[in-house]
């Protein structure tokens, strides 16, 4: 599933998940680009919310969880699916 695509309507913009949750009141996503593997995103997510509770730094924790997933996972495909909007 890609979490950022959304649907475009002429005269309407982007519809999709990410306009969802800001409508809702959302100020930080991390949506994804792309279909993604589960065993890699699960590897970045645990590794970025261990970091984010130790530092109370979203931007520096999620970047720091992508780049050492690709330790262990070099091709872009396992990491750089994901984007942090705020």
């Amino acid at each position: 599933m890609r979490t950022a695509k959304g649907d475009v309507n002429h005269g309407e913009g982007v519809y999709g998940l990410q306009r969802a949750l800001r409508v809702a009141g959302a100020q930080n996503m991390i949506m994804s680009l792309w279909k993604v593997d589960d065993e890699a995103t699960q590897k970045l997510m645990v590794d970025f919310y261990s970091r984010w509770l130790k530092t109370n730094d979203m931007r520096t924790s999620f970047r720091a969880a992508q780049k050492n997933l690709r330790k262990e996972y070099p091709n872009p495909y396992y990491w750089g699916a994901f984007i942090l909007t705020r």
